[in-house]
């Protein structure tokens, strides 16, 4: 029930946004049209844009669901499993080349 609410939300908040960039599009063809600077859009236009931000930023924070805890001692956790076959696994790079260098001009 509470990730339609939300989902609701954030295609509202999505709508707000859509709404608030044709708004500004419309004042600045209004603008064109009486011969004026665009100095920047209507305050109501930045408060819908604020609107829209916050709904949209509740929505992504609620839809996917609750947090869950990291174990740092389980197997599938690894970042990285080594591969059966050990010969692909090259440890002569240019990064002792750096090291070194750094270690003579150290001395």
């Amino acid at each position: 029930m509470a990730m339609g609410i939300g989902f609701t939300i954030g295609i509202f908040g999505g709508l707000v946004l859509t709404h608030a960039a044709y708004a500004t599009v419309q004042y600045r063809g209004v603008l064109k049209i009486v011969d004026e600077e665009f100095s920047g859009p209507p305050i109501i236009v930045a408060a819908e844009l604020i609107l829209g931000l916050c709904l949209c930023f509740w929505a992504a924070l609620t839809v996917p669901g609750k947090f869950l805890s990291i174990l740092p001692d389980s197997e599938e956790n690894r970042p990285v499993s080594l591969p059966a076959n050990l010969d692909f696994m090259i440890f002569n790079h240019r990064g002792k080349v750096v090291n070194s260098l750094t270690n003579d001009k150290t001395s």
